[in-house]
């Protein structure tokens, strides 16, 4: 099991700015929670002037609560983008929460005034136990929390410290009662596999690694990721795309090989259709 939370910045677009313009931190959850629970992400900003920030979404379901100072002009949520600290809990107006389902556009989100956000990221397949029905049913949804499970025992969620905000989380989401669930387990596990191990490039040829068929895969991650694996297979390669081009001088043709693409052209699509930006405009933007 991990003992630090993940450190890369996959999926962030122009992720150097980021860290210049807010402050963002991850945390692992209590240790019981962290065979479903990537991180808890935490965000504090402070803008003189609207700070928009991109993200090309993990294929992972993400709770969300909030509490804006001033105004925050929001296009959309997901749990990499983050902000500068501001520790007076008494500028901040009411707490909102919202359940935010894998997303399968480009995420944007633009910051004003002073704010402060914490998420959960759960691993793939890991919310199913806290939601207990198919997590399809939210892929690129985002839905308001019930009352019942919008506040920690402990208090606001957003209030505090970092400590305090991760007591807090602990606390709520062991009160939800996530039930243990082996095809939850599994789900996790091939999910994980995917994304650590670039050599996946295909439904197929993993199923057959794992000694899954290809049907059963394809319906156990519709029920518990949200997406089917070819989706996660191909998002995961493709915030590869998005690593390499911000890294240095590029030959798309081969990068297109290495991630399973028929050509460069069907890279540049796919990359241009999810960053907004096609690879060759994003690699020099970042420079």
């Amino acid at each position: 099991m991990r003992q630090r939370p993940r450190g890369d910045s996959r999926g962030i677009l122009d992720s150097a700015r980021l860290l210049r313009e807010v402050r963002f931190r991850r945390y692992l959850p209590a240790q019981p929670l962290r065979r479903w629970v990537e991180h808890y992400w935490l965000i504090d900003w402070s803008v003189r002037t609207p700070f928009e920030q991109r993200v090309v979404p993990h294929p992972a379901v993400n709770v969300v609560f909030q509490q804006d100072g001033d105004s925050q002009d929001r296009d959309s949520q997901n749990g990499d983008s983050h902000n500068r600290d501001s520790h007076n809990r008494d500028s901040h107006g009411p707490e909102s929460g919202e359940v935010a389902g894998v997303g399968r556009e480009l995420f944007r989100i633009t910051l004003t005034g002073t704010g402060r956000v914490c998420g959960v990221q759960f691993r793939p397949g890991g919310f199913h136990p806290f939601w207990r029905r198919s997590v399809a049913e939210l892929t690129g949804q985002r839905r308001p929390l019930p009352v019942g499970r919008l506040t920690s025992p402990d208090g606001p969620v957003c209030a505090g410290t970092d400590d305090d905000r991760r007591r807090a989380l602990d606390t709520l989401l062991t009160g939800w009662a996530p039930e243990p669930d082996p095809l939850s387990e599994e789900a996790i596990r091939l999910a994980e596999a995917i994304r650590t191990d670039r050599t996946v490039l295909r439904v197929d040829d993993f199923a057959a690694r794992h000694d899954v068929p290809v049907r059963r895969l394809q319906r156990l991650f519709v029920e518990y990721v949200g997406v089917g694996p070819k989706w996660v297979i191909r998002r995961y390669r493709l915030q590869e795309a998005v690593e390499r081009a911000a890294g240095g001088p590029l030959s798309w043709a081969d990068i297109a090989a290495d991630l399973g693409y028929s050509d460069q052209a069907h890279l540049v699509r796919d990359f241009t259709a999810v960053a907004g930006v096609s690879p060759a405009a994003y690699a020099r933007s970042v420079r």
